[in-house]
């Protein structure tokens, strides 16, 4: 029986999608629920997984093509999937079973024994996995030009020293995703009136407390002590005393929230995500270390799901995890106010009249100007600067 495999119910807010990457090719069996295709919104990746065992018959929707909710994409026939082992034997004996004729069978070629099952084609394009699995290249035999390093077909004949050099450009066209941050940066830039203000830390305490307490905090919570949790917290406690701080904008309205739900900026290969960490002010260190390890995970698989990303109050982000030394982040709409990390230097700072070396690191206050005066954005800072350096008032709520 022929079964439709259809676009799944699209998240709210979300229109239509693009077919990122079919997984299978027409003729290649599927197990019920297995990955069939990835669709790219303007925000996540959703995977429509098969509905039942069987083959892929067709796909109508190829990768690239735009599709609304409960559009067709591909026909799966329905019926049992062979193993591995009954698989191949079936294929071999097909393959060598003699032609029914009384006149002799021309000799054929005989490809490489290329178990294409076994070959690493996950980075590569459609028409670069069909040539290695055509040749038997691997992806370790490639070098990968595209972006985010995935695997084009020049770059597989290039392995086969069958392709000339590089072109001089190529054009790519923009990701859902990338199109859709693209937007957001600019909409921040024409509707908001951007300032930042900066801050130095002094994050010896935070190093100490870290390296002294990392082996038993890891050992109870299974996850390990990191920055940005202190800085969660720091933060939270700043947004409570400063709650414009934590507000948005709506027409010519200010929406104070009464909660603390701080969006931590990822990078990831399609482009920056920002999941959500809710209600920040009842989540222990250990609590925000765990949340922002799964959404690591859910990012870089491409899991992420439309409710991780809504509801942000203020974010963070880390550009010291590159190596920035200083910036000026952009506000995450309709967002008031962004905090950016920067890279830990040790520098010659002045304690008690001696010169002494310290891991030092800018703190950076991007905010919208037109419902954060410049006394709220520099005492805000102040606090985090305060929590991070003494981080026993965080403990103690001063």
């Amino acid at each position: 029986m022929s079964i439709e495999v259809k676009v799944p119910v699209l998240p709210e807010s979300v229109s239509d999608a693009t077919v990122a990457t079919w997984h299978k090719k027409p003729g290649d069996f599927v197990h019920r629920d297995e990955n069939l295709v990835d669709l790219e919104t303007d925000k996540v990746v959703l995977e429509v997984p098969a509905p039942a065992d069987g083959v892929l018959k067709s796909i109508l929707k190829p990768e690239g093509e735009t599709v609304l909710a409960e559009e067709v994409l591909g026909i799966v026939e329905e019926g049992e999937v062979p193993a591995a082992g009954d698989a191949e034997t079936a294929a071999t004996s097909a393959s060598q079973e003699p032609a029914k004729t009384d006149a002799p069978a021309p000799a054929r070629e005989e490809k490489p024994a290329a178990a294409t099952a076994t070959l690493n084609t996950d980075k590569a394009s459609p028409s670069a996995r069909k040539l290695m699995q055509e040749n038997a290249v691997d992806a370790s035999q490639v070098a990968a030009s595209g972006r985010a390093g995935r695997i084009t077909k020049p770059d597989v004949l290039r392995a086969m020293g069958n392709a000339p050099a590089l072109p001089a450009e190529e054009r790519v066209k923009m990701s859902r995703l990338r199109k859709k941050i693209a937007d957001r940066m600019v909409e921040a830039q024409h509707t908001a009136a951007m300032l930042t203000s900066f801050n130095e830390v002094d994050l010896k305490a935070v190093m100490d407390i870290r390296k002294k307490y990392k082996e038993q905090f890891q050992e109870k919570h299974g996850v390990k002590l990191g920055l940005m949790s202190f800085f969660v917290k720091a933060a939270t406690e700043a947004l409570r005393k400063h709650p414009v701080v934590n507000a948005s904008v709506e027409g010519d309205e200010i929406v104070y929230h009464n909660t603390q739900n701080i969006s931590i900026a990822v990078a990831t290969d399609r482009g920056l995500v920002v999941p959500v960490l809710r209600d920040t002010a009842n989540m222990s260190l250990a609590d925000i270390e765990h949340a922002i390890r799964e959404y690591a995970i859910k990012a870089r698989e491409g899991k992420l799901a439309m409710e991780d990303l809504q509801g942000g109050t203020f974010t963070i982000t880390n550009g010291g995890t590159f190596g920035s030394l200083l910036s000026t982040p952009i506000l995450n709409a309709p967002q008031s106010a962004i905090l950016g990390m920067h890279a830990i230097k040790e520098r010659p700072v002045v304690i008690d009249g001696q010169i002494v070396a310290r891991p030092m690191m800018y703190i950076a206050l991007t905010y919208d100007h037109r419902i954060i005066d410049g006394k709220d954005a520099v005492l805000f800072l102040v606090d985090v600067k305060n929590a991070l350096e003494d981080p026993a008032r965080l403990l103690l709520n001063l």
